[in-house]
């Protein structure tokens, strides 16, 4: 947090809201307050002066072309990191090591299996379905077939891959 803040002056009204720095880019007005002490809404039809969220894993700025996950450029990651690289930084925040990958790989392959009833769920689908709506109905079902495992107030499942 900083000691920054901007002043909205709305007649003879004078509000402040904190200034709060980016992890990358600009920084931002945080406006959470605003409707609370205003009254008002913002406009900003094309969020093209909003940020929709704080977040370590990504960054976006589309007026630049600019994509990072974790500080790295996805052009970069697409051309020198596999898939299973990409979802290691995207979960513990760096590139792994040769040996961090190797486990990682074998930790990954070890919860590959897909219960054999699932396949039910596909073969519902017509062969000409949408992927994403296929993809939606199938990771849906799962919480059906793998409840044990969906507490997201549980440590050890929300880490479920560092600690098998």
């Amino acid at each position: 947090m900083t000691d920054k803040v901007a002043k909205l002056v709305i007649g003879d009204q004078t509000y402040e809201f904190p200034v709060l720095a980016g992890s990358v880019g600009p920084e931002v007005i945080d406006i959470r307050s605003l409707y609370a002490k205003t009254g008002l809404f913002t406009y900003d039809p094309g969020f093209t002066s909003t940020a929709a969220c704080d977040s370590a894993i990504t960054y976006i700025d589309g007026d630049k072309g600019e994509l990072l996950y974790r500080g790295y450029p996805i052009d970069q990651l697409a051309a020198k990191s596999n898939y299973l690289e990409v979802c290691y930084l995207l979960l513990y925040g760096e590139l792994p090591s040769k040996a961090q990958m190797e486990e990682f790989d074998e930790l990954v392959t070890r919860h590959t299996m897909v219960h054999e009833q699932m396949h039910y769920f596909f073969r519902g689908f017509r062969r000409d379905a949408h992927p994403m709506a296929v993809m939606t109905g199938v990771v849906g079902a799962m919480a059906a077939f793998y409840h044990d495992s969906t507490d997201i107030n549980d440590p050890r499942q929300l880490r479920s891959l560092r600690s098998a």
